[in-house]
């Protein structure tokens, strides 16, 4: 779950983006700025049945997939990326957590991944982009939501107006995140009605940040004779500034608990 702000990097390394993000979040699995805690709080506001059948599109190393299987003790849950890095710390763990008989890995594109039937709980946290948007998110992911599921979503969003460093920093345009209520609004146009939200705290952008910068970077410093140390120690740093001096306290992220309504 690589998010729209990590996206944005544009990587000047030889290793390939895939291999990269899966190093930068080596301390930090949950691929988002939110605490475990926090994770465990969404899951609980999100609980509907023990059985329940869950599905994590973008999941990354499925940590959120997982976390949700130990709310859901006879649950399922099926985790959809493209990154088999990914999917193989997510089976690694799966076995160590003893769940990977409960969890079920699909190396494939979220977008046109066709799953068989309709799931309790879907979610979609920092993996907005596979589906082109927040909006198109809702549409596309939504259709994979029983009638009284729950729809978890995490996104971006403006909680300061953008400046031209954020704006360089994240690669983006004003219009690609709206303020908090503006997202509220675009997920009540689609029909979905929040019933919890968590907003990331500086404290949980700067722990995702530094995990991600510092992992890539410990990464090339332990690696100096890798062909690709040198790149990736660059694209750490290039990451830092574009964080520090430009969106961080700028960009927020809401992970929003949504029913149709």
């Amino acid at each position: 779950m690589a998010g729209r702000w990590a996206a944005a990097l544009v990587f000047t390394v030889l290793m390939d983006r895939q291999r990269l993000s899966s190093i930068a979040h080596t301390h930090h699995p949950i691929a988002a700025p939110i605490f475990g805690v926090n994770v465990n709080r969404l899951l609980r506001r999100a609980d509907r049945r023990p059985n329940a059948r869950i599905l994590d599109l973008g999941c990354g190393e499925a940590a959120w997939a997982l976390q949700a299987l130990a709310h859901y003790p006879d649950g399922h849950a099926d985790g959809v990326d493209t990154s088999p890095y990914a999917l193989e710390r997510a089976a690694a763990a799966a076995a160590v957590r003893g769940l990977a008989d409960r969890l079920t890995l699909h190396e494939r594109d979220a977008r046109s991944y066709v799953p068989d039937g309709d799931h309790d709980l879907v979610m979609c946290v920092g993996s907005t982009h596979a589906f082109g948007g927040f909006t198109e998110t809702l549409e596309l992911a939504g259709r994979h939501v029983n009638p009284d599921g729950v729809l978890l979503v995490g996104e971006g969003y403006w909680q300061a107006p953008p400046t031209t460093a954020a704006l360089a920093g994240l690669d983006a345009k004003p219009e690609d995140f709206t303020d908090l209520a503006g997202l509220v609004d675009s997920a009540e146009r689609a029909g979905w009605t929040p019933i919890f939200a968590h907003l990331s705290t500086g404290a949980e952008w700067d722990d995702y940040e530094w995990s991600w910068v510092g992992s890539l970077t410990e990464w090339a410093l332990d690696n100096p004779g890798h062909p690709d140390a040198a790149g990736a120690l660059a694209a750490a740093r290039e990451h830092r500034e574009q964080w520090l001096r430009g969106y961080r306290d700028v960009l927020g992220f809401a992970t929003l608990v949504l029913r149709r309504g």
